[in-house]
């Protein structure tokens, strides 16, 4: 015999099995939902990302943002000594320079002075000249901001400073060797230069003979 409550029981899992199978198919539906917004969401991502790689190859940095190379120099520098007119002594330097940078040499000896008793003290005495050149592809710091200098097409700017000491004539010289007179030149000069061709940047004056210094400059493009 079966029990009294057996139709109940089949009653209520005929309706467990209704209701399981409702919920699995809910959940299998939403399961469907989320991957297709999930495919969807990619493929317009995907969309994005080769959009925009397209327009950064189609649309070139700005000028200020390229890195161009430089051009080099070569900057000879002629110091000549005249007296009273006539050129007596000529010495030649050179440097190399990349554009926008500066450069500096010296050559000279280091002279011992006695500037106390028993204190002696070392001055340099020779040549040094320092040099800074800029082309039209360089800027030039202003009170507003950067300038540019491509007006300068095929021309350099130079700035400049040349130093020259050495002993005085015998005949302007003291009786104290420790302190030897030493007369100095010194030119600053700003200027715009013509590649390959020579010019005079400088011209200075001995207050105490006839003897001038005269400094000319030439600047050759290597590349």
């Amino acid at each position: 015999m079966r029990p009294k409550n057996y139709a109940r029981l089949r009653k209520m899992r005929e309706r467990l099995a209704v209701e399981t199978g409702t919920i699995l198919k809910e959940e299998l539906k939403m399961r469907k939902s989320l991957m297709l917004a999930m495919i969807l969401i990619a493929v317009a991502m995907a969309g994005l990302a080769a959009k925009a790689a397209g327009a950064q190859e189609s649309n070139p940095k700005p000028a200020g943002e390229t890195i161009e190379p430089g051009h080099s120099y070569r900057v000879d520098f002629l110091i000549s000594e005249l007296d009273d007119g006539k050129k007596i002594n000529t010495r030649q330097y050179a440097m190399n320079l990349n554009a926008g940078e500066s450069n500096e040499m010296k050559i000279g000896t280091r002279v011992p002075v006695e500037v106390k008793q028993t204190e002696i003290e070392y001055l340099d005495v020779g040549t040094s000249i320092w040099c800074r050149l800029r082309d039209g592809r360089n800027s030039l710091p202003s009170e507003h901001g950067l300038k540019e200098l491509s007006w300068l097409g095929n021309d350099v700017m130079l700035n400049l400073k040349a130093e020259i000491t050495n002993f005085a004539l015998p005949d302007q010289q003291g009786g104290d060797r420790m302190r030897p007179a030493i007369r100095g030149m010194k030119i600053e000069s700003s200027t715009i230069a013509v590649v390959g061709k020579q010019m005079v940047v400088g011209v200075v004056d001995d207050p105490n003979s006839k003897r001038q210094y005269q400094l000319e400059v030439t600047v050759t493009k290597l590349r």
